[in-house]
């Protein structure tokens, strides 16, 4: 008896019908709920009338690609992406997991192991009930990040949007200002197992997330280089519940 919650939603967009009909099949009997897209198109139009809970995303797809797809999900919807590649597609998977895809499987894979993957993202994407600590808005000389929305406001009050992976990044930095964090602490914090793999991609988040938040990213007042050691959060963080 499958231990997935039946209100479990997956968006399954891949052009190869061999592909995916058998896997929605599985994932069926799995007790997953499976909304099947053959495009990109298509899968934007069933989002039009449907809330997955997590997308299955082949990369080389006719028309829009996978990887604009899952730009789309991540930044517009936050939802949790697993991209499915082919074995030669390695730049790509770093591209995905940089805008923020959760994990990748490479064709062809054992079913019984994307399932796992897709539970444990569920896991790390799962929200527990929140504390009032964990409610509270972070702030930090003028900025404010609102944890539950993952809403970042400059000291304007203007909203600046961050994807998924910026928004990990940037918590973790906040919940530890001024502490030096290296680059593999990062790397599991904010992508989890499959982030080690790629050297540079904290440090491209870290770049994008500068560009949002720096006066000048080339001589960041906030995220600090440490030569040998990581990044620093250089300034100081508060957190305060809106309204009270």
């Amino acid at each position: 008896m499958s231990d997935t919650a039946p209100s479990t939603h997956i968006l399954l967009v891949d052009d190869e019908a061999s592909l995916r009909e058998p896997l929605a099949e599985y994932l069926t009997g799995q007790g997953f709920l499976v909304t099947e897209a053959e495009s990109a198109a298509a899968a934007r139009s069933r989002l039009l009338d449907t809330q997955p809970d997590i997308a299955l995303l082949d990369i080389m797809m006719p028309g829009e690609d996978g990887l604009s797809l899952c730009r789309h999900l991540v930044e517009s919807r936050g939802l949790p992406v697993i991209l499915l590649t082919a074995k030669g597609e390695a730049m790509d998977r770093i591209v995905g997991l940089e805008i923020g895809a959760d994990d990748y499987v490479t064709k062809p894979f054992e079913p019984r192991e994307l399932v796992a993957r897709i539970r444990s993202v569920l896991r790390r994407a799962s929200k527990a009930p929140h504390t009032p600590e964990e409610d509270a808005h972070y702030q930090f000389e003028g900025w404010q990040l609102d944890p539950l929305k993952r809403r970042l406001t400059d000291p304007d009050g203007a909203l600046v949007p961050i994807s998924t992976a910026e928004f990990r990044l940037l918590r973790v930095f906040l919940d530890r200002p001024r502490a030096v964090l290296d680059r593999d602490f990062l790397l599991d914090s904010v992508q989890g197992r499959e982030a080690h793999l790629f050297d540079r991609a904290v440090d491209n988040q870290v770049s994008r997330l500068r560009r949002k938040i720096e006066i000048d990213s080339r001589n960041p007042k906030f995220i600090q280089t440490v030569r040998g050691g990581g990044y620093r959060f250089g300034a100081d963080v508060s957190r305060h519940s809106k309204g009270r």
